[in-house]
Parts: C-alpha cells; structure tokens; sequence
C-alpha cells in the first residue's frame, strides 16, 4: 500500500466515523458518498445510498430549494451555507432529546464544499451536515425565557391586569393617536367600595380573592382592543379607544352589575361587592394623559359621594 492510498484510507476511516453528517454528489446529484451518519440517521446505508439519485432515495427532501442550493456551488465553483435559523433541517431526522424540547425533528447548519480536480473545475460537491438541536433548544428556551420576562414586567402579579407604569404607557399612546386622528376615547377609574371592610372583616388573602374575581370580570367584560390596568390598591384604570362617552356609560354599567351580582367564594364565605366608576370622554382642551386621568377621578369621586355603586361621566 503506498503513502498515498494510506492516507487515503485513513480520511475516508475518519470522514465515517465523525459525528456529523457528511456526503457528496455529483452534477446528477447521485450519491458518491455517504458516511455512518447519514446512515444510522437516515435508515439506510451507504450500500442502498452510493450510486444512486439522492431524491429518488428520499423523495420527501425539498428538492427544488436544495438542488438549487448544490448546483450554485458547482456554477460558482465557492462555498454555500445554511443555518437551521433559515431552515431548520434537510432531512428529518430524529434526534434523542426529550419531547418536551418541543423539537420534532435534528436541526441542522449545513455546509456545501466544491471538490475540484486538477483544472478547477468543480466535480462534486461534499455536503456536510451538524447537528445543532441542542443550540436550537436553548435557543428557544432562551427567547420564550426572555418573553415570558417581558410579559411579566408588564402585569401586576396578583390580578394579571396590566400594571401601573405599562398601563399608563398605553393610556399615553391611545391619548396620543386620539388627538392625532381625531378618533373618540373614553376612560374608566373605578374601585371596590368598602375594599378596607373586606379585608379587615375577612382578611387579607380574602382581599386578594376579591381583587382577583374583579379582575377576571373586567377582562370578560371588554373588547379585545380595551386596555385594563391596576392602578393602584383596589383601583382599576380601563382605556377604551374608539369609545364615546355614552358608549364607555354601557361599558361602565355592564361591568358594574356584574360585579354587584357575583359573589366570591372564598373558603367557607360568599363575599359581596361593588365598585364605583368614573368615566372620562376624551377632550381636545385635554393637554395630556395625567388631564384625561384627573377628569376620570373626579367622576369617581363624585360616583363616591353620591352613594357608590354607580357610574358617573364627568362632562
């Protein structure tokens, strides 16, 4: 054997024992080589593989992207990349990850190399294949990790309604795009009356019940589009873009009676309640937000005064 057929030898020994996917083809996209990993992944070994038209061997492979793909190299004689972020695997194979990965199948960066002869002309072009599950896991992990984050600086963790600071971000924009174009926009402030009896008669985690019943009232209660918020202690804040001040009243009455008509359960206890609401109809003489917040509480206050349990809009 001489040096040369040894080291050749020894190439192709390490080339089929690598843990990555490795192959080549020619210009009729027939298969020259085909390594233990293609093998033990694809079911079918080099034998059934080397010889014969790799889609005809896998029919269910995207043939047109991926011919595509190999026969650039062969024209432009250069490299190729692809990254499982741009699509996530050629052939779908199964990896050994636990199916909570959420990952169906290995995904995976592939690399397409010219092989040329001694003029530079491309013959074949060897495909290799990694398998990056466990970086597109992590990833996705990351990102969803990083969403749920993000959710979570936003919500009030007791009722899962916007908090404060989120909230009034959103009544800025809505204000804003109200006098931008000149659409209707409404405000609603209400609290729970006699929220400090609640709690000193049943206690806090009682209190908590009640805030959280409210809560899942208000969300059933309004449109997709209607933005609620805590805004503080038992008080709640709900934007209503294009709403008028007669609509928000329909709005504002509809979530009253149903919070007067619900009782919370709470261990052995049925715990009444109602709140009070002041509405708010957006006005061009409104030079900011804090104005339309400040016409809304005033409403609430006099919903107070006269009584509670009823809904006024300050005109």
């Amino acid at each position: 054997m001489t040096h040369f057929d040894a080291s050749k030898e020894l190439l192709e020994f390490i080339v089929d024992r690598v843990n990555i996917g490795v192959f080549i083809l020619n210009k009729d996209h027939e298969v020259l080589l085909w390594n233990s990993f293609m093998a033990s992944n694809s079911g079918l070994s080099a034998e059934q593989v080397v010889g014969k038209n790799l889609f005809e061997s896998f029919p269910d492979l995207p043939e047109r992207w991926f011919a595509r793909k190999v026969n650039s190299v062969f024209m432009l004689k250069n490299f190729a990349f692809t990254s499982w972020e741009q699509r996530s695997h050629l052939f779908p194979f199964r990896h050994h990850r636990p199916v909570t990965s959420g990952m169906e199948f290995m995904c995976q960066d592939m690399t397409l190399m010219p092989i040329k002869n001694a003029d530079g002309d491309v013959e074949s072009v060897c495909i290799v294949l990694f398998d990056c599950t466990d970086t597109a896991i992590y990833r996705t992990m990351h990102q969803a990790a990083m969403v749920k984050l993000e959710e979570a600086s936003r919500l009030d963790g007791l009722t899962q309604l916007f908090n404060r600071a989120h909230w009034q971000s959103r009544l800025v924009e809505e204000f804003s795009r109200a006098r931008r174009y000149k659409h209707p926009m409404s405000l609603l402030l209400f609290d729970l009356d006699h929220f400090k009896s609640i709690n000193d008669t049943y206690g806090h985690l009682a209190g908590d019940a009640v805030l959280i019943k409210v809560a899942d009232l208000v969300r059933d209660s309004l449109r997709e589009s209607d933005v609620a918020g805590r805004y503080g202690g038992e008080e709640f804040g709900v934007i209503l873009p294009d709403t008028s001040g007669p609509g928000a009243m329909v709005v504002a009455e509809r979530l009253r009676q149903s919070v007067e008509s619900t009782l919370v359960s709470f261990e052995k206890l049925q715990i009444a309640m109602s709140i009070s609401i002041g509405v708010a109809e957006f006005s061009a003489t409104f030079s900011n937000a804090e104005d339309m917040i400040a016409k809304a509480d005033e409403a609430l206050y006099k919903a107070k005064q006269a009584g509670r349990n009823r809904v006024i809009l300050d005109a």
